[in-house]
């Protein structure tokens, strides 16, 4: 079966593929023209968050989305959790594994109990369309597009993703939240998501290889985005990459990077069972091949199927790849809650 044979079937088989600056920019829409403003049928939609928990944590050798970094044991999903309310999210999606979902749910998601709704997906490697079968051997997650596509049938509404294991920094929750609000409701016009951009440079790990989407963009839209592994800055300077065809190449140390920290309309759910779908059929073999988000929005920008807005933040990332980076989270922690940007404990 071809590709786009296998792109439509598999849309066709998706409802039954189984299972203070926030009150500023709430004020940026016109009252008065609420009621008629073509934007009303998505903005009385709830702003959820999904949170991608699904990971093996292989470079840090364990669980790290549930590692405690912060002052009274807090996580860095605890972190986004809070910067999203702040930012005015109504709820948030945890995609997990089953393996560790019942330990996940009784130490991160009951935290949460009477602060903000919380669903649970289960990312399943076995969970693929008609056609396709999970080759002998592969233990691996298909990756991140496949991550967000576990949690289809919780998502009717503007959404957007980030990793669990990444600080983003509360200005680009701020300005995720504020362009979702913004957005065409579905059909009215080409979607237009968004991503929210980081230096390049400041988004290395001095420990070890790293994996970004670098971006290109004009006028604040995205042109481009290919996604890279094992990026890393030699004593020299220089930064370096692989491109998934395993390509060495240089990177500038000023590129714009994507963190996996994407706005999108409910548009993009179908597009990424599409792009999913061609993804097996020219990889579905591999034990270790995996579909990123940064490579489906990139297909969507070449073909004309959606806009995507650059989103550039000042905020400050950081994030635990290996084990030797907890420790800059933890003091980066304890100087922001010494600076009095978190409470000492998040959810007293």
């Amino acid at each position: 079966m071809s590709a786009p044979d296998m792109a439509q079937l598999m849309v066709q088989a998706q409802a039954t593929w189984h299972a203070a600056k926030v009150r500023a920019v709430a004020k940026m829409a016109d009252p008065a023209n609420e009621t008629s403003s073509p934007n009303k049928m998505l903005m009385t939609k709830p702003l959820t968050l999904v949170v991608l928990a699904a990971g093996l944590g292989s470079r840090f050798g364990g669980l790290k989305q549930m590692e405690a970094v912060g002052p009274q044991g807090e996580t860095v999903m605890d972190y986004a959790v809070f910067d999203a309310l702040q930012a005015g999210f109504d709820r948030v999606v945890f995609v997990i594994r089953e393996a560790f979902a019942p330990a996940f749910r009784a130490q991160i998601g009951a935290r949460y109990a009477g602060r903000v709704r919380v669903d649970y997906a289960l990312q399943d490697l076995h969970d693929v369309p008609p056609g396709f079968t999970v080759p002998p051997g592969r233990t691996r997650p298909w990756g991140t597009a496949h991550a967000v596509l576990a949690a289809r049938s919780l998502l009717d509404g503007p959404f957007a993703v980030v990793n669990a294991d990444d600080f983003y920094g509360r200005d680009a929750y701020l300005q995720v939240a504020a362009h979702l609000r913004q957005a065409a409701p579905t059909g009215s016009v080409r979607a237009e998501h968004c991503m929210a951009g980081y230096r390049i440079a400041q988004t290395l790990s001095a420990h070890g290889g790293v994996n970004r989407g670098i971006c290109h963009s004009v006028a604040g839209r995205l042109v481009s985005v290919e996604e890279h592994t094992g990026i890393a800055m030699d004593a020299d300077g220089v930064c370096h990459g692989r491109r998934l065809d395993g390509q060495q190449v240089l990177i500038a140390p000023d590129a714009l990077a994507s963190m996996n920290f994407w706005g999108f309309t409910p548009t993009v759910l179908p597009q990424l069972a599409a792009g999913f779908a061609r993804f097996l059929d020219g990889c579905g073999t591999s034990s270790s091949a995996e579909c990123y988000i940064p490579s489906v929005v990139d297909q969507l920008i070449h073909t004309r199927a959606a806009d995507c807005r650059v989103l550039e933040t000042s905020g400050q990332w950081f994030g635990v790849t290996y084990p030797e980076d907890k420790a800059l989270c933890v003091d980066s922690l304890r100087r922001l809650v010494l600076a009095g940007a978190y409470p000492a404990r998040l959810w007293a």
